[in-house]
């Protein structure tokens, strides 16, 4: 069987199990709405979008509608299923095993397109993983505006910028742009594709913050602390340079395959990393107004941990959240050494959108608890 051939069976195989997917969710929905839907599809993603919406501390399933309590303690004694805004360990898996069957489709597009196996692509698609975490951060700022009586963006279309339907319209609006880009260089209207790829991607995110900025300036449920740009960027920025002199000192390997792809890994996730203790540690100190916690499991099981295992004198100086920087760092560099030359050789179209991937896991959140902390939302 020739590569052709078997590219063309490995497409219709995905198309094939995405359906059977497809099918198997909307039958059981149908044929069992009771245990799917509402015990599993409601109750771990779209409950939590219509809470997360409607600024509801929960939304509860009860006889095949949908109602919305804004009360926590109620939320506590109501009868399942209950949904709070937020993740799960559920949802948490579930949106990893859909971002990795997308991945899967991209990689045929990419195919199917000639094009994505230069590293260019990575960079290119870099200020749409910051995008991503400002536009939730609109959302944040509606759901601020709405307390107040001054909601921008009603309800269901603020649901278009809620995890985990944020993602899909993140993808969708990134596809378009690449396809655009892409048709822009056959006709020869620029050179190179990844050109008018970033600049949409730099032009949709200058347009997001910018859109925040207006509201800080208009309104006064949405504030600035520039302070929290700089101790999260600059402070990202210097871990980051600190351990990629310390990999390219003692071990080389490690960045092997990435080379300056593995100092943006790194990067991305260290401002995931300085955000969260910035926000859950630091919020006082740098004079914020609002209170932030943690919204991730991962996040709060590490939180637990450091109050369980460190005395009350010790945490109250340094914080709780410092380790999941450290947890972070650890994580992106075992990514880095994973992706080594053979992974380009063998198969550089996903191997360049898997890092993209997982740069937009830590810079994503990153980007949203720091713009947040920033604009005071």
């Amino acid at each position: 069987m020739d590569t052709a051939s078997e590219e063309a069976d490995n497409e219709r195989l995905w198309m094939g199990a995405v359906a059977a997917a497809i099918v198997a969710l909307v039958g059981g929905a149908l044929a069992f709405p009771k245990q799917v839907y509402d015990g599993f599809i409601w109750h771990y993603f779209w409950g939590p979008v219509l809470a997360d919406a409607n600024n509801a501390s929960c939304a509860v399933r009860d006889g095949g509608t949908t109602k919305y309590i804004y009360d926590a303690a109620t939320c506590a004694t109501a009868p399942g299923p209950v949904a709070e805004p937020g993740y799960t360990l559920v949802s948490e898996v579930g949106y990893a095993v859909t971002l990795i069957v997308a991945l899967m489709g991209v990689v045929y597009l990419l195919r199917r397109l000639n094009v994505g196996q230069e590293r260019r692509l990575f960079y290119a698609l870099f200020p749409f993983m910051l995008f991503g975490g400002a536009l939730r951060v609109v959302e944040d700022a509606n759901d601020a505006l709405g307390q107040a009586g001054q909601s921008a963006i009603p309800f269901p279309w603020n649901t278009l910028i809620i995890s985990p339907i944020i993602y899909f319209t993140v993808f969708a609006i990134t596809l378009a742009a690449l396809v655009v880009s892409v048709a822009l260089a056959r006709r020869g209207v620029v050179e190179d594709y990844e050109y008018p790829l970033a600049g949409i991607g730099t032009v949709v995110l200058a347009a997001t913050v910018g859109y925040l900025v207006m509201l800080a300036m208009t309104t006064q449920t949405v504030s600035f602390y520039p302070q929290m740009l700089v101790v999260v960027l600059g402070g990202a920025t210097l871990v980051t340079a600190v351990v990629w002199w310390a990999v390219n000192r003692y071990a080389p390997e490690i960045n092997a395959g990435t080379a300056a792809m593995g100092a943006v890994v790194i990067w991305g996730h260290a401002v995931d990393g300085v955000a969260n203790v910035a926000v859950l540690d630091w919020a006082g100190a740098l004079g914020l107004a609002g209170q932030y916690g943690a919204k991730h499991p991962v996040n709060r099981a590490i939180i637990d941990i450091t109050t369980n295992v460190f005395p009350a004198s010790v945490t109250d100086v340094i914080g709780t959240a410092w380790p999941f920087l450290f947890v972070k760092i650890a994580a992106a560099l075992a990514v880095v050494w994973v992706f080594d030359e053979q992974i380009f050789e063998e198969s550089p179209r996903y191997a360049i959108l898997l890092l993209i991937a997982i740069v937009a896991v830590g810079l994503g959140p990153g980007t949203r608890d720091m713009l947040r902390a920033t604009f005071g939302i």
